[in-house]
């Protein structure tokens, strides 16, 4: 995660994915980092959701090394020096984690299936 694009330019990120495999919730120090990250989000009008599998992800953002592992994407941060609402993609996103929100569910759960 950059914190210094947190930190430099909050008004630009417009999407907060953090992501964890199966048992991820057992980390301790992943959890903290999480919250932290959370706060700052609801903070600053940022969109959140949670991604249950890392390496799938890795796939499909092509984030996979040569060994074959996933690289580290705990946290991506999506930027838009656009409105949200001026790109009909970010748009949908947004009106998806407001719907998220109106049901009490802060931080919708996105589930990715390996193919």
């Amino acid at each position: 995660i950059s914190f210094l694009l947190f930190d430099r330019d909050p008004d630009n990120v417009v999407l907060c994915l953090l992501a964890t495999d199966e048992g991820g919730d057992l980390d301790v120090a992943l959890q903290i980092h999480f919250t932290l990250i959370q706060a700052f989000c609801c903070e600053n009008d940022i969109n959140i959701m949670r991604v249950n599998n890392t390496h799938r992800l890795a796939k499909i953002l092509g984030g996979i090394d040569g060994t074959g592992e996933p690289k580290d994407l705990h946290c991506i941060l999506v930027t838009s020096q656009a409105a949200p609402w001026k790109d009909a993609a970010l748009s949908k996103v947004n009106c998806f984690c407001k719907e998220s929100r109106y049901l009490d569910q802060w931080v919708p759960i996105i589930n990715l299936p390996e193919r």
